[in-house]
């Protein structure tokens, strides 16, 4: 892919209204970023002092099979991934390259791999592995709950949350808190841009949530326990998931099985068919020709989190509608995508802003005209409309009926999810994967009245 192609994406999606806004760097030059911890000046260790997860598939082939089906083992294969990184890079002029490589491959960016206008040919396979069984297992501690926090030992034990470790142990072992904890997520799961917009909030929003005053973790949810073997040669014992099952699947044709592609499909649309409760309140009867008034509410049931969470700037939760007469005549709609299967708001080609009444839940960026954009680093504001914990939000909908119509009517919503949008996709060349997207059923509701 031309990166000419993918900075006029990143040009048309950040702004359509405004062709004539300055690029990032216009101006002074921005300075090399540098971070002593994620993203050091100077290497702090050595690419090559970390195992290839590969080497622990023999005493280890149920960890290593699922992390191999894992957003972490996708995270630096991933071509949405590297677009958005090429873009960055664009804008920046390779100044501020190793800012989302820091969590996606902290062996890169502290072995010293990530330089100004790097590529990802250039990189160490191990590098290339993302978020390896080494990358989580050699953590010493977490210095901070946010960019890629986590303090890496590579010369230390195998650390992980079984207090006893196995002594027949091919390597040194022992037992960290610290894995049981939802800290440790957090250093790659709170992210704050270099502007100081927060990005992605799961842990922050875990903190003031039901599921911490609970003492449930992120890994409650996303490692769940399950009896098995640490290792091949290790006693039966309770063990840790390591699918790390959230919302997103790889959309990449060959990185993993189909058959595996589908179960881990049905994972997440079993953790998202429990997520929420969508509630319709109508009046019992209308006068034909007069308003119908539909409250729509939706609850967030995931008492760890918000609804959506992560990248939420990314993610669409929205409500498709639809009301219909006693000849199923459609009154009135919305929710429903345009043909290019895109929602009708802002981003979409065909039918920008068609769609009035929108109910969506996430989050979206504005730069500093104002101007809709998809990339944080362009970003003075994060909106937010995301569901806390066991709160809701309602909006009421305002539907004209036809003096043609009498009889039973029927009210039908659906709350429905997909983790990419599909224009963001095929901008960046990737309109293979837009077709390999899946669109979730989170929660439904259906209720009746009487135009008379």
């Amino acid at each position: 892919m031309r990166l000419e192609l993918l900075v006029c994406a990143g040009f048309w999606l950040s702004c359509a209204d405004d062709p004539t806004r300055s690029s990032p760097d216009a101006g002074p030059k921005h300075s090399d970023p540098v971070d002593p911890l994620s993203m050091p000046a100077e290497p702090t260790v050595s690419p090559a002092s970390f195992k290839s997860s590969e080497e622990c598939q023999a005493c280890h082939p149920t960890h290593f099979a699922e992390w191999r089906s894992s957003m972490h083992a996708y995270s630096m294969v991933d071509p949405l991934f590297r677009a958005l990184v090429a873009i960055r890079s664009a804008d920046f002029d390779g100044a501020r390259d190793a800012f989302c490589i820091q969590c996606h491959s902290a062996i890169a960016t502290r072995g010293g791999e990530v330089k100004p206008k790097f590529s990802f040919e250039s990189l160490s396979a191990i590098a290339l592995e993302g978020v390896t069984c080494e990358a989580c297992h050699k953590v010493s501690s977490v210095a901070r709950l946010y960019n890629s926090g986590h303090v890496l030992d590579p010369a230390g034990a195998m650390r992980g949350p079984l207090e006893v470790p196995s002594e027949a142990s091919m390597h040194p072992a022992e037992y960290s808190e610290d894995f049981e904890k939802s800290e440790f997520c957090a250093g790659c799961h709170n992210v704050i841009e270099f502007t100081s917009v927060p990005l992605e909030r799961p842990f922050d929003e875990w903190l003031t949530s039901p599921s911490n005053l609970s003492g449930e973790t992120c890994q409650s949810c996303h490692m769940p326990e399950k009896e098995g073997r640490a290792s091949a040669i290790g006693p039966p014992r309770t063990i840790h998931d390591h699918r790390f099952v959230g919302v997103d699947v790889p959309l990449t044709e060959g990185f993993m099985p189909e058959e595996t592609r589908e179960d881990l499909k049905d994972r997440v649309a079993g953790l998202l068919g429990g997520a929420a409760e969508l509630r319709l309140t109508v009046p019992e009867r209308v006068p034909v020709g007069r308003q119908l008034d539909v409250v729509v509410e939706v609850e967030n049931l995931v008492r760890g989190h918000n609804l959506p969470t992560g990248s939420t700037f990314h993610r669409q939760c929205w409500v498709e509608l639809r009301v219909e007469d006693s000849s199923g005549v459609e009154l009135y709609s919305t929710g429903a995508l345009d043909p290019n299967g895109d929602l009708k708001d802002h981003f979409s080609e065909l039918e920008p802003y068609a769609d009035h009444d929108l109910i969506r839940f996430g989050s979206r960026f504005v730069d500093d005209r104002g101007n809709p954009t998809l990339f944080p680093w362009l970003a003075a504001e994060h909106i937010s409309s995301t569901i806390p914990p066991g709160y809701s939000r309602s909006r009421s909908l305002f539907v004209k009926t036809s003096s043609a119509s009498r009889g039973r009517a029927t009210v039908e919503a659906r709350l429905l999810f997909r983790a990419v949008p599909p224009f963001l996709l095929r901008a960046l060349g990737l309109g293979a994967q837009a077709e390999r997207l899946d669109v979730y059923e989170v929660a439904t509701a259906s209720v009746a009245l009487t135009l008379e």
